[in-house]
């Protein structure tokens, strides 16, 4: 099972999983209570349920490199182009835009 933190403009939005059924989305308790909650994405709406796929959704997979760029990172890090969580988690730490999205670690689980 792989799990990463969802940031938005740097505050713990929610916690991507991928595991034997597909992919979890779920945003964070704090994250909706706070002011400053707004939606990711169109298509995950703040919501307290969580989203369910058999395949990354498609805002996150939108996230991962393409072109030249997807190549330096299966040959730097070895990690195949269909394994599309791995490339999420090494390369969209630090997106251009207001999402970022980083391995969870057990201090934040």
């Amino acid at each position: 099972m792989k799990q990463a933190v969802v940031f938005l403009r740097n505050d713990k939005a929610g916690i991507l999983t991928e595991d034997e059924n597909g992919y979890t989305f779920r945003y964070d308790a704090d994250f909706l209570g706070s002011d400053h909650a707004e939606a990711i994405s169109q298509t995950l709406p703040l919501t307290d349920k969580p989203f369910h796929d058999k395949v990354l959704f498609p805002f996150f997979d939108g996230l991962i490199p393409e072109g030249w760029l997807l190549d330096i990172a299966e040959k730097n890090w070895k990690i195949d182009a269909r394994d599309r969580m791995s490339l999420l988690l090494a390369c969209c730490k630090d997106c251009i835009g207001a999402v970022g999205v980083a391995p969870l670690t057990n201090e934040e689980e």
